[in-house]
């Protein structure tokens, strides 16, 4: 069995977006629901992917499939909190990258979740793997 992970700091991120929460993103006991964390890091990666142009959800021959993910919890969350999506590329193949997302409570020095998406960029038509187009690897070569 590993060792329990630990949070991680602000500095290990290279780049940030801010999300804020929803009064429906707490649960019954007053937190965030976990599946929110999961939408919070598609959030995250896709805007930031949008924004500089390594996307296009609607017209784009490449697009990503979530093949992997996984998150750690460690402390709670709730509305209305602001949150700060720390972002980082841990992998990235011909075909795939492995994006590590930090959750931080506004200003917090701290994780207060964090975990991993893998995405596999395919052929919108044919589904099948593609090699990582210019735009994104630059984008992907920027969270390293």
């Amino acid at each position: 069995m590993s060792a329990r992970p630990t949070p991680h700091s602000r500095s290990g991120y290279r780049s940030f977006r801010n999300i804020q929460t929803r009064w429906a993103d707490n649960d019954m006991y007053g937190h965030v629901n976990n599946v929110v964390y999961y939408a919070w890091f598609d959030t995250a990666v896709n805007s930031l992917l949008i924004e500089r142009g390594a996307l296009d959800i609607h017209e784009g021959t490449t697009i990503g499939f979530v093949v992997e993910t996984q998150c750690n919890y460690f402390a709670p969350l709730a509305f209305p909190q602001t949150i700060e999506a720390g972002i980082r590329v841990a992998h990235a193949g011909s075909s795939s990258v492995r994006y590590e997302i930090a959750l931080f409570a506004q200003g917090a020095e701290t994780a207060a979740a964090q975990g991993h998406f893998v995405h596999v960029y395919v052929n919108r038509e044919t589904q099948r793997p593609v090699k990582l187009p210019p735009a994104l690897q630059a984008v992907i070569d920027s969270l390293k």
